[in-house]
């Protein structure tokens, strides 16, 4: 079995040096090349799905198919320099545009809005110039939104429709056009027309600017994993086409479990799996579709939903659906079967409380599980030892820490003295004695910890950035909202990485480590 070495990061966090404020779809090359040196032969990042105003969580995406528009550069939109560029926009926009690019977090308000002025000058420009003279960009704009039509068209016209209305939740739309009935919506693409190619303009150079960056990718030897959110918006095209496969009076969450005596509630719609089923699980197929279109992997998160998903009525007990554990087995299988057969690599979340049949199921299907160092415990045994990485099943991703948890720097710091005991025993088995439980965190145990994981046993290993380099800055605390979630930003732009004397450091420290172990582009 092939040993990977992955580099776990979300775009938004990876900005070049013009880049307006957050990464963008061209930083993904620096990154990938930046990756390459360091022995990478993965890249996982976070979902990339449109994200609704004042919404910085990229899980609680709009849609399931559509990429966000924040991540186009706009240097590389040549309508947009035709139209003027950044001198054309308004004083509100440059003063935005110049805000978030000094901030060292990702300021979504600014970007968005100085983003947003700047696709729509250079959208007028493309309408009015090709679009109108029908040019050879417009024929290629025409065949994509042909080509694409098949979960493009719902998203532009539901986006073009809550523009011109200005009500976010299909559901407070007059009832011929909520309720999709004959006609309406086609008398909405007749009185939208505009707005609604400028949507697909947006998705159009969106996709052509992603896939430039994900072949570059692939150049120098990395292939690019993103990852599947459980659940789509309320608000989204994707449940407006199909309603009558939701509950909107049950609350999405989990149950309680060692890390919440309460369990989570998402605020998020419930699927109806019965209708899905009965349907052939028609939208399943085309997210596994569009999935393996964007990326070359993906990770699958709240897998143990697919199986069987816990719902919190506004009136009455949570509950699972399907209830029974044969259902469950039979259901989850089917819909992973599809996963799979989309021909992309399937990483499963696995994580929290997950039964023995589902760990068995994805097993048997040959999809590796998330092996969370923190979390391989000898939970019943005395002392609760950590596991060895080495002792890690062949098909499983090995992960030092995923974005929803601290970096190894904060668990080491928050640590009590018998959680650092037992990180000290693991890496003295493994070979690497002498670490000293009370020790501040260093270097040296960075570099123990990350060699034990390279050393592992998985045939996956996902490294976040942060514990590469040993840096405390987390991407997300759950069941909080701050200002600090979602919006890390490394310390310097992602096209200056190979000149920084720190991270020059660290790509050779990895590409050692990639080699001794045989990963990645260590692999012999």
């Amino acid at each position: 079995m092939a040993r990977h070495a992955g580099l776990m990061l979300p775009l938004f966090s990876a900005p070049g040096t013009s880049s307006w404020g957050l990464g963008e779809f061209p930083d993904l090359v620096p990154l990938a090349s930046w990756a390459a040196t360091a022995g990478f032969d993965r890249l996982m990042l976070l979902p990339l799905g449109t994200l609704p105003d004042e919404v910085t969580s990229p899980y609680s995406a709009m849609t399931a198919m559509a990429i966000d528009p924040v991540y186009i550069s706009m240097d590389a939109v040549e309508d947009f320099g035709h139209a003027g560029g950044v001198a054309a926009l308004s004083e509100a926009s440059r003063r935005d545009l110049e805000a978030a690019r000094r901030s060292t977090r990702v300021r979504y308000a600014e970007v968005r809005r100085a983003k947003r002025e700047a696709l729509d000058l250079a959208f007028g420009r493309f309408f009015d110039e090709e679009w109108s003279a029908l040019t050879l960009r417009a024929s290629a704009l025409a065949a994509y939104i042909s080509r694409e039509r098949w979960w493009l068209d719902d998203y532009a016209v539901y986006c073009a429709a809550v523009g011109a209305m200005g009500q976010a939740s299909w559901r407070d739309w007059p009832a011929p056009l909520r309720d999709r009935a004959p006609g309406a919506v086609d008398a909405a693409r007749r009185q939208l027309t505009r707005e609604i190619l400028r949507e697909q303009y947006w998705q159009w150079l969106a996709e052509t600017q992603w896939q430039a960056a994900r072949r570059a990718a692939h150049d120098a030897g990395v292939t690019v994993f993103g990852d599947l959110p459980f659940m789509v918006n309320a608000n989204s095209p994707d449940v407006w086409a199909r309603p009558a496969e939701y509950m909107f009076d049950v609350s999405l969450g989990v149950p309680p479990d060692a890390f919440s005596a309460t369990g989570q509630d998402w605020d998020l719609p419930t699927y109806r799996w019965d209708v899905i089923a009965a349907g052939g699980y028609a939208w399943i197929d085309r997210r596994a579709r569009r999935m393996a279109a964007l990326f070359d992997g993906y990770r699958v998160d709240h897998l143990v939903g697919l199986y069987r998903t816990y719902g919190r009525p506004r009136q009455g007990d949570p509950f699972f659906n399907p209830a029974d554990e044969a259902d469950q087995l039979r259901q989850g299988e089917r819909i992973l079967q599809r996963l799979i057969q989309s021909g992309a690599t399937i990483v499963a979340e696995d994580l929290g409380v997950v039964p023995d049949f589902v760990r068995a199921s994805i097993a048997r299907l040959g999809v590796p599980g998330s092996k969370v160092l923190r979390w391989e415990r000898a939970w019943h045994a005395a002392g609760q030892p950590l596991g060895d990485p080495a002792t890690y099943p062949a098909n499983s991703a090995a992960m030092t820490g995923t974005h929803d948890t601290t970096t190894l720097a904060g668990w080491w710091a928050e640590s009590p003295p018998d959680e650092r005991a037992a990180v000290a025993a693991m890496l003295a088995s493994a070979g690497a004695a002498g670490v000293d439980p009370g020790a501040p965190w260093s270097d040296r145990l960075r570099d123990a910890l990350l060699a034990s994981m390279y050393r592992g046993g998985s045939g996956e290993l996902f490294l976040p950035i942060q514990d590469v380099f040993g840096w405390r800055d987390r991407i997300n605390t759950p069941a909080t909202v701050t200002d600090d979630n979602w919006t890390y930003r490394l310390p310097w732009p992602v096209d200056s990485l190979s000149a920084q004397p720190e991270a020059i450091d660290r790509a050779a420290f990895c590409r050692a480590q990639a080699v001794a172990s045989g990963r990645g582009q260590g692999a012999p």
